[in-house]
C-alpha cells in the first residue's frame, strides 16, 4: 500500500513539473526596457539559462552555447535567453560581460531576482528547455563541459 501511495505521489510530482509554464514576470532587456517574460514565448522552443558574473561555470556554459549556436540554428529554429541574476549594483558589469563575450542571444537582467524566484532557481547556472507553448520540459543545475549538447538534443526533440 505504501509503495502504491509513493508511486502515485511521484507521478503527480512529475505531472506538476512537466505542466509548469514560464511565469509572467517583468524583466529588463539589453536596451534597458522592461518586458514581460511571456513575450519570450513566440511559438518556438528556447533555452533559458540563469547566470551571474561571479559564476565561472555559468559563463563557460553560455560561451559553449554561443560557440555552437550558428551551427545549431541550421538544424533547429529556437531561441537562447541568458538571464543575469546580478543585482542593481552589478548589472552594469553583467551588461558589459554580455557584450564583451559577443553572446548572440537574448540577454535579460533580473536585478530584483523576481524571475529567478518565479522559476524556483536557487543556484546558478540553472538552465531550462522550454517548448513552443512556454512549458518547461527540461531543467538542470550546474555545468560540465559537453552538457550543452544535452540541451540541444532536447531542442531537436521539440523541433520534430
Amino acid at each position: 500500500m505504501k509503495k502504491l501511495l509513493f508511486l502515485l505521489l511521484a507521478l503527480g510530482a512529475m505531472t506538476t513539473v512537466s505542466a509548469q509554464t514560464i511565469p509572467d514576470v517583468k524583466i529588463e532587456n539589453q536596451k534597458g526596457e522592461t518586458i514581460s517574460t511571456l513575450s519570450l514565448v513566440q511559438g518556438k522552443p528556447m533555452i533559458v539559462s540563469f547566470w551571474s558574473t561571479t559564476c565561472k561555470p555559468c559563463i563557460m556554459e553560455l560561451n559553449a552555447i554561443n560557440e555552437q549556436l550558428e551551427e545549431w540554428l541550421e538544424e533547429a529554429d529556437f531561441e537562447v535567453v541568458a538571464v543575469s541574476t546580478d543585482d542593481s549594483r552589478s548589472v552594469s558589469r553583467a551588461r558589459a560581460m554580455t557584450r564583451g563575450n559577443g553572446w548572440e542571444f537574448i540577454c535579460l537582467y533580473d536585478k530584483n531576482q523576481d524571475f529567478k524566484r518565479a522559476m524556483q532557481v536557487s543556484l546558478t547556472p540553472h538552465t531550462f528547455v522550454i517548448d513552443a507553448d512556454g512549458k518547461i520540459v527540461y531543467s538542470h543545475s550546474g555545468y560540465t563541459p559537453g552538457s550543452e549538447n544535452v540541451l540541444f538534443e532536447k531542442i531537436k526533440e521539440l523541433a520534430k
